[in-house]
């Protein structure tokens, strides 16, 4: 069980860099702070929106925050698994090879309109993402940690564009869609006042602090009727006469994961219902896969994750801080 500074220490740190992006995402501050939980609970996020509503902005904001290293990977047709991952080159000098890392060896890696690559490419990229290391020439090479993935896709724009196949969507702990912002934000940015550049964001976590205290959300307590909630919801999905793929016991893992870094940012040691009900759409609805007809009724994953929510029965809070 954590003890009270150490869940002050999470919450504090997550604050502070939460308030530091906000500041250069006008009016986002729930997405920020969903992106945030998924930087703690050490997943990927996959931010999918229309054109110039600050996919790129949200993912320079928090690698500028962190202090680590971070790069950028705009991905296009040409791009190759190698420049991504790195490449072994011999070295005359020394008579030996020599491994040259590429950008994915970073703290937190942007890969801009990922689904631009070819499919090859995408593998490369989501193969790192799982095992945490890159294996070239029969040789493993482990990036550093913590390890984040933010990657952006456009799903308007399908000219020139690769879909990611289901399978490589669920490597993503959370998708995430931005949105319009409001009227006041907007106007706000087309004035131009107290809007900043990401990259002259200060650092206010350390790449250290941030594998810490992910460390920490792995004891974070989860009642065995949380388990029992994650596994009704997991079995509604499947069960559901819209939806052809449910979600897989390794969605349900990724949503527990997520509650604890969401219980631990809100300055709690336990999670709650409610932590599961505020992360359920953004960790599951990109693992159901519609059924044709279903999608044709211009239904979405979302709207049949909110619609599981409202009727499978969440268990009694009071049940969920005592063992």
């Amino acid at each position: 069980m954590l003890n009270e500074q150490e869940v002050a220490d999470y919450a504090g740190v997550f604050a502070r860099v939460a308030d530091s992006v906000s500041s250069v995402l006008l009016g986002k501050g729930e997405v920020v702070r969903l992106a945030l939980i998924g930087l703690f609970a050490e997943g990927h996020l996959l931010i999918e929106d229309v054109p110039g509503v600050g996919k790129t902005t949200l993912a320079r904001a928090i690698a500028s925050t962190v202090d680590g290293q971070w790069r950028r990977i705009q991905f296009t047709p040409d791009l190759l698994p190698s420049d991504v991952t790195g490449v072994t080159i011999f070295n005359q000098g020394s008579g030996q090879f020599q491994f040259h890392p590429g950008p994915v060896f970073a703290n937190i890696v942007i890969a801009d309109e990922i689904n631009r690559a070819s499919p090859k490419t995408q593998a490369a990229l989501l193969e790192v993402m799982e095992e945490r290391h890159v294996t070239v020439d029969g040789v493993r090479h482990p990036v550093p940690r913590p390890f984040l993935v933010c990657a952006t896709q456009n799903p308007v724009e399908m000219a020139g564009t690769y879909r990611l196949p289901e399978a490589q969507l669920d490597r993503f702990l959370m998708k995430l869609s931005l949105g319009y912002p409001d009227e006041d934000s907007e106007i706000e940015v087309m004035r131009g006042e107290s809007v900043r550049s990401p990259d002259r964001l200060p650092k206010v976590a350390s790449s250290s602090d941030v594998a810490r205290l992910a460390g920490l959300a792995a004891r974070v307590d989860v009642h065995d009727a949380m388990y029992g909630y994650v596994r009704r919801l997991a079995v509604a999905t499947r069960q559901h006469p819209g939806v052809r793929l449910g979600l897989s016991p390794r969605g349900c893992v990724a949503l527990v994961r997520a509650a604890r870094a969401a219980a631990l940012a809100a300055g709690r040691p336990y999670v709650l219902a409610e932590d599961i009900k505020r992360l359920a759409p953004a960790v599951c609805a990109h693992r159901l896969l519609l059924r044709p007809d279903v999608a044709l009724r211009e239904r979405t994953e979302a709207d049949i994750v909110a619609e599981i929510l409202g009727e499978v029965a969440a268990p009694d809070p009071t049940a969920s801080a005592v063992r």
